[in-house]
């Protein structure tokens, strides 16, 4: 196999779930591109993941949509089972539920902060189990990859409830990777960084993600696109040797305040 054709993913199913929009969207149409067949997902009512199946049939891939409820047990048993009854099978598995909420500690809702566990670190839980579940029992292995965050390393203001739930998120990854090593069922994460989805339109106008880019090692925000050509690395056979990894994809943002230039600036003020 060369290089290029070890990146390939013809014959394998990948099941995205938040792909009507995002980071989910962004993995779903890279995925796509290598010849994967994908099953995708969003909550019921979804707008979006009508016009996501769209771009992917234009690359001539395959496509399913299940809509159900990832944030509920009851609603991932049910994705699992219409998303084998749609494609035959699972191998890949790209893990992105989440729910955010800033605000300080000592006010923070005590609902708030279980919906954010819920959504963001037990949705995991479910999606992981069922769908090694279903690799397990066909005894193919697979690739399961779980979106993470920076926020899982770096203790951002008003953000500890999503930052914990994502760095339990890691450790679940890990400890998912040591009990499927007997099934060569490949699990990692990936971490991004500073990412232009549209709840990031929602929450911050144009002028300042302009202005944080340029401020970032990269000179730009990251785009769901390079998450989405993270994801495709770590489900292709060139990542067959990876597993039990947290995969940074965040263009130098845990690491943007090290720069000499930057540490020069803050020590001698003018």
């Amino acid at each position: 196999m060369n290089s290029a054709d070890a990146f390939r993913l013809d014959g394998k199913r990948a099941l995205v779930t938040g792909a009507g929009r995002g980071i989910g969207k962004g993995c779903a149409i890279e995925l796509a591109k290598v010849g994967a067949e994908l099953i995708l997902n969003d909550r019921p009512g979804s707008d979006d993941l009508s016009t996501t199946a769209e771009e992917i049939r234009e690359t001539g891939a395959l496509c399913h949509i299940v809509e159900a409820d990832v944030f509920s047990r009851e609603g991932v048993d049910q994705l699992v089972r219409e998303a084998v009854e749609a494609a035959g099978s699972i191998d890949i598995l790209v893990s992105n539920p989440a729910y955010g909420r800033r605000g300080g500690f000592l006010d923070f809702p005590a609902d708030e902060f279980d919906r954010v566990i819920d959504a963001t670190f037990k949705s995991g839980f479910h999606l992981g189990q069922a769908v090694a579940r279903h690799m397990v029992d066909r005894g193919n292995g697979g690739s399961m990859i779980f979106i993470s965050s920076v926020q899982a390393e770096m203790p951002f203001e008003r953000s500890a409830p999503y930052g914990a739930a994502k760095a339990a998120l890691n450790h679940l990854t890990q400890s998912i990777a040591v009990e499927l090593f007997p099934h060569r069922i490949n699990v990692n994460a990936i971490e991004p960084g500073w990412i232009d989805t549209p709840n990031e339109r929602v929450t911050f106008s144009a002028e300042v993600l302009e202005e944080a880019g340029k401020a970032l090692p990269w000179g730009r925000l990251g785009l769901p696109e390079d998450i989405g050509k993270a994801a495709v690395f770590l489900a292709s056979s060139a990542a067959d040797y990876i597993t039990g990894t947290i995969l940074p994809v965040d263009g130098g943002f845990r690491l943007k305040d090290l720069r000499a230039e930057k540490l020069a600036a803050e020590a001698n003020p003018e």
